[in-house]
């Protein structure tokens, strides 16, 4: 989908600061961080959002989730994270394209930054 930004990054038509890429999945920094790391996680494969979620990329959210911890930890995030999926405009969804955002502080930066 070639004016969708994440597919662009998949194909190499923008750059991202990459800190995980396997077969389906790609992990980048995101360019507006809310929390002290911030990780977009995405499918190669453009799926609009969690709606558009079958049987047939079923896999692929498998993949998310089972990722998204190895890649947490991998980002210094020993001691827990947020993981968020803004589905919908509505919701805050401004990519459309399904993406799971990671948030944290580094295990020795102390404060979350987040609220209790």
């Amino acid at each position: 989908m070639t004016d969708c930004l994440f597919c662009r990054i998949v194909a190499g038509e923008i750059p991202a600061n990459k800190v995980y890429e396997d077969s389906q999945l790609i992990g980048f920094w995101d360019i507006a961080p809310k929390a002290p790391v911030h990780v977009l996680l995405i499918p190669k494969q453009h799926i609009t959002s969690l709606y558009h979620m079958n049987d047939s990329n079923q896999g692929l959210i498998q993949a998310m989730i089972v990722a998204a911890p190895v890649l947490a930890q991998e980002m210094g995030l020993a001691e827990g994270f947020r993981l968020i999926a803004n589905t919908g405009e509505a919701c805050g969804q401004t990519v459309h394209h399904v993406h799971f955002h990671i948030l944290g502080s580094f295990t020795d930066a102390g404060d979350t930054g987040f609220p209790a």
